[in-house]
């Protein structure tokens, strides 16, 4: 389909919100199944209720062929989210491109280096995202994980708080992080979660070998059955005459360069 420029500007579209943040979107029938069969990187479809037929349902084959998370919404919901003639269907295309999880540890294993991987178990804020990013990219992380539902976008403020740093390490989508953790598990990483209710110091204890950091979300912390996984849960240690906690941002900082610092000991 060859688009003239007013109709590409009319299926491709930036819209500003009050709070200036620019969305990608992709919409109608046909731009969603050309965005779908170039291997654009999605990160939300929304279709509308009660209209799950005709080529819809072709355009719900590609998304489960392609393990990618759609939702029913009322049409108004879509309405507010464009301004042309969405046929029942609006995508977000992603600002960057996900990269699998095992391909980035057998890469770095076939490099000679230990894996080390930075997963966010339900970061939501995403200027936290960003500055996290930044940090891990800083540090060398390999990886960042994140949950395909209830995680951050990754949208142009992430990425501007990253300083772009979002576009140069690889970041990994995951529909269930319990599973990516028995993974990581299998594939011979230790498991090391952030915690304030952790037995151990983080500075009095030990970090070696490939290794994989969670951190929790910015309100219940890590999931209770990926908790189970680790094979240590760690704290830092704060003043008494502090804060009760640190931003889950700075505390990440904290554990990758800790990581780095016992690393670069044991060389």
């Amino acid at each position: 389909m060859i688009f003239r420029p007013a109709e590409r500007r009319d299926f491709f579209m930036f819209r500003k919100d009050p709070l200036q943040k620019r969305d990608s979107f992709v919409y109608g029938v046909h731009p969603v199944i050309e965005a779908l069969e170039s291997g654009k990187t999605i990160d939300k479809v929304w279709i509308q209720e009660g209209v799950l037929q005709g080529q819809l349902k072709d355009i719900l084959m590609m998304l489960r062929d392609r393990n990618i998370i759609w939702k029913q919404v009322p049409i108004q919901k879509l309405n507010t989210l464009v301004r042309g003639n969405h046929q029942g269907i609006v995508v977000a295309i992603s600002a960057v491109d996900f990269a699998k999880l095992e391909d980035v540890i057998a890469d770095t294993y076939e490099k000679g280096e230990e894996p080390f991987v930075l997963i966010l178990d339900g970061v939501t804020d995403v200027r936290n995202f960003g500055a996290i990013a930044r940090s891990a990219s800083c540090a060398g992380v390999h990886a960042i994980v994140v949950p395909e539902k209830g995680g951050a976008a990754i949208n142009p403020d992430a990425i501007k708080t990253s300083a772009g740093a979002l576009f140069k390490i690889p970041v990994c989508r995951t529909n269930s992080m319990y599973g990516t953790v028995k993974l990581l598990k299998n594939s011979g990483l230790s498991i090391v979660g952030a915690s304030e209710k952790g037995a151990s110091n983080l500075f009095t204890s030990t970090i070696d070998g490939p290794v994989a950091i969670i951190m929790g979300s910015e309100e219940t912390g890590i999931s209770l059955d990926v908790a189970k996984l680790c094979d240590q849960l760690l704290k830092i240690p704060l003043s008494p005459n502090g804060v009760e906690s640190l931003n889950v941002s700075v505390a990440s900082g904290i554990f990758v360069y800790e990581v780095n610092r016992q690393r670069a000991k044991n060389l």
